[in-house]
């Protein structure tokens, strides 16, 4: 079975039971600034989990683009990726543990679905702790859908392999509880998995984490129960309705379905190793460690340069991520003796393989293959007397955090890469220590490694409802001054205030900026009421123009409108009168790539 051949087997298998299928979100996280990129399939579904409605209804279906960038060092063995797809199901405030437990069972062992033997899976569940019990209503539940395969499934309190009838291990909040890390909707969760080495047999008293770490259970699907809303000083409060968010790894479960032991043996892995064979000369074998990092690293660059908002490489935030993973695929390029610029004709290769799936990445095919051929070229410059630096460096034993700063500023080196170096020769690199040389520097950017600012729309505040409700304002009032040409490219809003990315191909002059604050400030004045009506998508793009490829959005949508001034598609709060926002102030207008421009503004 291939990945796309999966993809559309659990959409429609869930299509059957009532669920609108919704599209792929941006991967950057449009109003949450707490995380750089979005790392679930709930991360767009926030406001809806909340309470918000959702106009495609209660039940949704869909495969969430995502990226994890806590796993980057680990790509390389059998199962991380940094660019995943996270198949998922959700129930906002309709069914919940039941339905969901017992469609999941469904999915994975009956004809309809994938029809995988009941025998090899096991499941964990939340054991409970002092600020939530036990998940017993779970366990009641698996241990019917156990029971129709005519097996035993006893629970392990211990989380060991505790006699052949063991199919639920409970454990402990780290490993059965979801929810983002900025805090919000959490709760507890079921995992699914599945045994792929049976024939070893019956492994008295091995734990489940240790059945995890030798990739014999791996783990397909799961399912969270979001009940609960994690506040900022970690207390659990009821949400007003009870949510089911799941997520099922495709790229796993696709390497599970065809016998294959590992993540990078299925069919959108074996084309892009092909095209690292052929430019380098190399056999996959022997190589498997650089031809996985080049390959999963220049399938996430791709999807971060293709996504709508244009990000390119830089030294802060998603940029920084985006440049690492150039950077660290280049070096592995350069071991395995590729010459000259290769990155962009592996693009070439993943563009050509997803762009059926996701149409944004051959749209913007042209900026993908030349931000990589422009980010490949400066660091190549660099790239051989940088090791040659380090080699010698290493030798001397004189390697410390200020001389991996100077690798960073005078060779590109991201301080990961001298790390990672250093490792292999059974050396370490003080972080501290680079920090400390990078801060006297006044180069660091704390938003690479700690998210970009605190706050942001997920958490609903009232603040940041204001400001988003006023970049409808400021966009309106660009066209209006600017031209009608004028789109979002991106925005990013906290309490304190908000940034705004558009298409604009020079800087703004002073006359544009007081015009654009005069026009903003005028509609906050008129207390313009905010209204918002529900249609279908077809209609509403002949009222509004919108910034994103409209096949993003459901086939109905939401609407907002503020007066004959704005009228936008969104999905976020806003606020009911204009008259709430207090004055706009323009602060800066910047570059923030090339033909898009930024400007940051407050309210007060």
């Amino acid at each position: 079975m291939t990945t796309n051949e999966l993809r559309q087997k659990f959409i429609k298998f869930f299509e059957s039971k009532g669920h609108a299928i919704v599209p792929s979100a941006s991967l950057i996280p449009e109003n949450d600034p707490s995380v750089l990129f979005t790392m679930a399939g709930m991360h767009p579904l926030v406001p809806y989990l909340l309470g918000e409605k959702y106009p495609a209804g209660k039940r949704l279906v869909g495969a969430q683009k995502c990226i994890r960038t806590g796993d980057i060092d680990d790509v390389g063995d059998n199962r991380h990726l940094t660019f995943f797809e996270m198949l998922g199901n959700w129930s906002l405030g309709d069914y919940f543990k039941k339905e969901a437990i017992e469609w999941s069972f469904e999915f994975l062992t009956s004809k309809n679905g994938l029809n995988l033997d009941a025998k090899r899976l096991f499941v964990t569940v939340f054991r409970g702790d002092e600020s939530a019990s036990v998940d017993d209503e779970s366990i009641i539940i698996w241990q019917e859908q156990f029971k129709k395969a005519r097996i035993k499934a006893e629970v392990s309190e211990s989380g060991k392999w505790e006699n052949e009838n063991t199919r639920i291990f409970a454990l402990e909040k780290d490993d059965n509880w979801w929810g983002l890390p900025a805090g919000g909707p959490c709760g507890p969760c079921t995992e699914m998995f599945y045994d792929v080495t049976p024939e070893k047999g019956f492994e008295k008293n091995k734990t489940h984490a240790e059945l995890v770490a030798s990739a014999r259970f791996v783990e397909v699907w799961n399912d969270v129960f979001m009940e609960y809303d994690r506040q900022p000083n970690g207390k659990l409060l009821k949400l007003k309705q009870k949510n089911v968010d799941t997520g099922f790894g495709l790229e796993r479960t696709t390497a599970i379905l065809n016998g294959q032991k590992e993540v990078f043996d299925i069919d959108e892995f074996k084309i892009l190793f092909d095209k690292i064979g052929e430019l380098s000369g190399k056999k996959y074998v022997k190589n498997e460690r650089a031809f996985r990092i080049i390959a999963d690293h220049l399938r996430a660059a791709v999807f971060i340069l293709g996504d709508d908002h244009g990000i390119e490489p830089s030294n802060i935030g998603a940029g920084y991520v985006l440049r690492r993973l150039i950077r660290r695929a280049v070096r592995y390029g350069k071991q395995l003796g590729i010459s000259g610029v290769f990155m962009f004709r592996i693009a070439e290769v993943a563009i050509s393989q997803m762009s059926e799936v996701f149409p944004e990445l051959k749209k913007n095919k042209e900026f993908v293959i030349n931000q990589l051929i422009k980010e490949e070229e400066k660091f190549g410059e660099t790239l051989e007397n940088g090791l040659r630096e380090f080699e010698k460096l290493s030798r001397k034993n004189l390697l410390n955090g200020r001389e991996a700063f100077i690798l960073f500023s005078s060779y590109g080196f991201p301080f990961e890469m001298t790390d990672e170096l250093a490792k292999e020769k059974g050396l370490s690199v003080s972080k501290i220590e680079f920090d400390e040389e990078f801060a006297k520097h006044q180069e660091l950017s704390r938003t690479a490694s700690v998210g970009m600012f605190k706050g942001g729309l997920a958490d609903n505040s009232e603040q940041t409802t204001k400001y988003h409700t006023a970049t409808h304002l400021l966009l309106a009032a660009m066209r209006e001054i600017l031209g009608q040409e004028t789109y979002q490219k991106g925005s990013n809003i906290n309490a304190e205030r908000m940034r705004f990315d558009f298409n604009y191909s020079r800087k703004l002059t002073a006359e544009q900026i007081e015009q654009i604050e005069n026009l903003v400030n005028k509609k906050i004045q008129e207390k313009i009421p905010v209204e918002m009506i529900e249609m279908p998508k077809k209609k509403a793009l002949k009222l509004a123009k919108v910034s994103f490829d409209p096949t993003k959005y459901g086939e109905v949508v939401k609407v907002y409108s503020i007066g004959n001034f704005s009228t936008e598609l969104c999905g976020g709060p806003h606020a009911k009168n204009t008259g709430d926002l207090g004055k706009f102030k323009i602060v800066k207008e910047e570059a923030s790539s090339s033909g898009v421009r930024r400007i940051k503004a407050t309210i007060s």
